[in-house]
């Protein structure tokens, strides 16, 4: 194995360490994305990763829209060799852990720091901002009480009657609510206490998540790999290992141009948009899709085969002043987008239209953006439509002789293979 090189979990001054999984193709528009959105330095990537620097905390990490999942950083080194023989690859894996346990001590104390101050401002914002279930308790408690002085005014011989009634509902529901609250408030100090490191490290229960790729994937299997650095793990450290529920997941990907070491900081990818109901095209290609087109306040955006209407959503989401609206032929598909819509609250922001991309019932020249993932025959049949398609989503568009208006962009989504992407403006 070559002399091994390892890149810290965090920094002193200069913010933790991440990395993020991306889509093939996507990596540009996520070394981007981190530089922007978190202000992050030492951006680099390898095929399908990200790795940045970063003091953003979780709130900020958890707005990423291009990356799948979010790791931090325990170390990453050089490939191990598989010519070797199986034996020594095996102690090389090993030493994984044995060679450094520091990188790992200070990982798992800023993973902690990093979900401990999560929950804190979690709660911060709970207590500056009361729930909406609350809300709605005290409403009806108004509201029962302008009911009763209106009765109180109608049937005098009824006043301590109701006046009684009305004091029990209200004191009734007031109990609830605390002891909601209450209940609330002990489970996040529970998470709290977690994360601050109530469990000692003798405590810590943790999981190995393998991938093998490449030549060493032909070696070893993940579970071979992964129960060697398990085992490693819990004589180094003390850890008991925990399938089910462990307190740690730790993840570990070997291939034949580095051998990586993470945390995931959220059980659920960031990709699995917790706003999105059904999920069609992956809403990191639709952000990415979005992004390209330069969408400004009070631009017209158009999808005329929108189907479940993702790239609309992620549109709307990140550039909220633009005017967006969907086309699609299908009522199956055009009634799955309009769920999708409601569940991420967006149904006054998204116009949906049942009409077909080949007769669209839009004034020429009308269209700023047009963004849509086309269907070029994989799984939907388009024959010889498409050229009509783009005929019309040509007439539809501002355009000048022959080249765009300023801000005018059709961003066309091509799925030649599962994964690639290529764009025309």
């Amino acid at each position: 194995m070559a002399a091994a090189r390892a890149e810290p979990g965090s920094g002193p001054a200069g913010g933790a360490r991440f990395f993020c999984t991306a889509g093939r193709g996507l990596e540009p528009f996520l070394m981007r994305e981190v530089r922007v959105r978190l202000a992050a330095t030492q951006v680099e990537y390898v095929s399908g990763k990200v790795f940045f620097t970063t003091c953003s905390d979780l709130n900020m990490l958890k707005k990423l829209k291009s990356a799948e999942r979010l790791f931090l950083l325990i170390k990453k080194l050089f490939p191990f060799t598989a010519s070797s023989s199986k034996g020594k690859i095996l102690n090389e894996v090993q030493q994984l852990v044995n060679n450094d346990p520091r990188s790992w001590l200070d990982a798992i104390s800023t993973w902690k720091n990093l979900l401990k101050l999560g929950v804190r401002e979690e709660l911060s914002q709970r207590d500056a901002k009361p729930p909406k279930r609350k809300m709605r308790e005290n409403e009806t408690i108004i509201a029962k009480k302008l009911k009763t002085e209106e009765i109180q005014k109608i049937e005098e011989n009824h006043r301590e009657c109701q006046l009684e009634e009305q004091t029990e509902d209200t004191l009734e529901q007031r109990d609830s609510t605390t002891r909601r609250d209450k209940l609330e408030k002990e489970e996040i100090q529970k998470e709290v206490e977690k994360a601050a490191g109530a469990h000692s490290q003798e405590d810590l229960t943790f999981r190995v998540s393998c991938r093998c790729t490449g030549t060493i994937g032909k070696v070893f299997t993940s579970q071979e790999v992964g129960r060697i650095i398990g085992i490693a793990l819990m004589k180094q450290f003390g850890w008991k290992a925990d399938l089910r529920n462990p307190n740690l997941e730790i993840f570990v990907h070997l291939n034949d141009i580095y051998t990586v070491a993470g945390i995931p900081m959220f059980r659920a990818p960031l990709a699995s948009r917790t706003y999105i109901k059904t999920a069609g095209l992956r809403s990191t290609i639709a952000w990415a899709m979005a992004s390209l087109a330069e969408i400004k306040v009070g631009t017209f955006v158009l999808d005329p085969m929108c189907g479940l209407g993702t790239i609309l959503l992620e549109a709307a989401k990140e550039w909220p002043d633009g005017y967006y609206v969907g086309a699609d032929v299908s009522d199956s598909q055009l009634l799955g987008a309009w769920d999708n819509l409601k569940a991420a609250g967006l149904n006054d922001k998204i116009e949906l239209l049942k009409v077909s991309a080949i007769e669209l019932p839009l004034p020429s020249e009308s269209i700023d953006i047009i963004i849509s993932d086309i269907p070029f025959g994989k799984k939907f049949k388009l024959g010889k439509d498409i050229k009509t398609i783009l005929q019309e989503m040509e007439r539809s568009l501002r355009w000048q002789r022959g080249s765009f208006l300023p801000g005018a962009r059709f961003c066309g989504f091509f799925k030649n293979m599962e994964s690639d992407l290529k764009i025309i403006r």
